[in-house]
């Protein structure tokens, strides 16, 4: 099936961010290819053209991008299309079940239109909350943040429950997850503002700008001062955070292992530390947990149907920061791990 040129075709150009080279350091343009192509309109049967209109950047790319084994066995290939989560509107279809004009998600990538079995897409319902929303509190991050805290950290009223990294996509959800379970929280984060934005309107017990310390003792009886100790620690961030948290566990507490951002830039492939204070987990028996949102990905209803309406009633806050432009990717992967941006990220096409 062929299709003629539309006004949904922009002069029928279709451009990828092709990932050429592994980063060391901090990942930037100079890690990519802009290619830019004539669009291919043609149809298989049962094939669905979509164009992009919102792109995820998220923490776990840059994990992807290690040169040595991490949760995947192989690095991301060179010479690929750099993949990402993306929300797409369909443009022309050879399947019934979608029609121009659908909103849908699917793992399409940096690229600014695609060519896909509907198989690998996603309907996305509009009437239900803004439809960049499948990249954030309804997409991986609210996933990861709903069954990481739930199922492996256990949270029970009156806990104490640390989050690091508490004002990104997935921290962001968490304090409000755990103060639904009747816990007591307390999020770490970077700068004044973001902490006042945990307290004043994600409604954290406490907050605490890590900035604002220089060692890892001095923000643990910091934390200290103010919880008295910590039942669960999700963490998000590794590093000074990490080393602040372990000594002060409770009995049977829990560690959620989401992330490992301060380590991400260099310490994957030569890590900066060992693991440490691994005495406290003896100490305390307590467990440390990661966990990936691929581990849930088949129990994304259950998840939906928990805390969709939440979202559609405003009873839950997400924040999106939108940078705007296809050219802007790279750079916008990069400001994961330098900017200041509040929730999930997004790039809008």
């Amino acid at each position: 099936m062929s299709l003629p040129s539309a006004p949904d075709f922009p002069d029928t150009v279709h451009q990828q961010w092709i990932y050429q080279q592994h980063p060391t350091r901090l990942v930037g343009a100079e890690h990519y290819a802009l290619k830019t192509q004539p669009l291919d309109t043609r149809l298989d049967r049962d094939e669905v053209l979509v164009a992009a209109r919102y792109i995820s950047v998220d923490p776990y790319m840059r994990i992807n991008q290690s040169a040595k084994p991490t949760y995947n066995p192989e690095p991301h290939p060179l010479n690929t299309v750099q993949s990402a989560g993306v929300v797409a509107q369909v443009i022309a279809s050879n399947t019934a079940s979608l029609h121009a004009g659908d909103w849908v998600f699917g793992m399409t990538g940096w690229q600014t239109h695609a060519r896909v079995h509907v198989s690998a897409l996603t309907k996305i319902d509009p009437a239900i909350a803004p439809v960049s929303t499948a990249l954030g509190v309804l997409g991986m991050p609210g996933r990861t943040a709903w069954f990481g805290l739930t199922e492996a950290g256990k949270p029970h009223a009156g806990d104490i429950v640390v989050v690091s990294g508490a004002a990104g996509a997935v921290g962001s959800l968490v304090v409000q997850f755990a103060k639904r379970q009747g816990a007591r929280v307390l999020g770490i984060a970077g700068g004044a503002a973001k902490c006042a934005w945990l307290t004043d309107t994600l409604g954290a017990d406490w907050a605490i700008d890590y900035k604002a310390f220089d060692n890892a003792d001095r923000l643990s009886a910091a934390i200290q001062a103010l919880t008295g100790g910590v039942d669960v620690y999700f963490d998000n961030v590794g590093g000074i955070a990490t080393d602040a948290v372990i000594p002060l566990i409770r009995r049977r507490a829990r560690i959620i292992i989401c992330g490992q951002i301060s380590q991400y830039n260099g310490g994957l492939d030569v890590p900066e530390m060992g693991p440490r204070l691994l005495h406290h987990m003896l100490y305390q028996r307590a467990t440390i947990q990661g966990i990936l949102a691929r581990d849930y990905l088949h129990r994304m209803d259950e998840m939906l149907n928990i805390v969709a309406p939440w979202v559609k009633s405003g009873e839950l806050v997400f924040e999106e920061t939108f940078i705007e432009g296809f050219e802007q990717l790279p750079d916008a992967l990069n400001s994961l791990f330098t900017g200041e941006h509040r929730g999930k990220l997004i790039v809008r096409i």
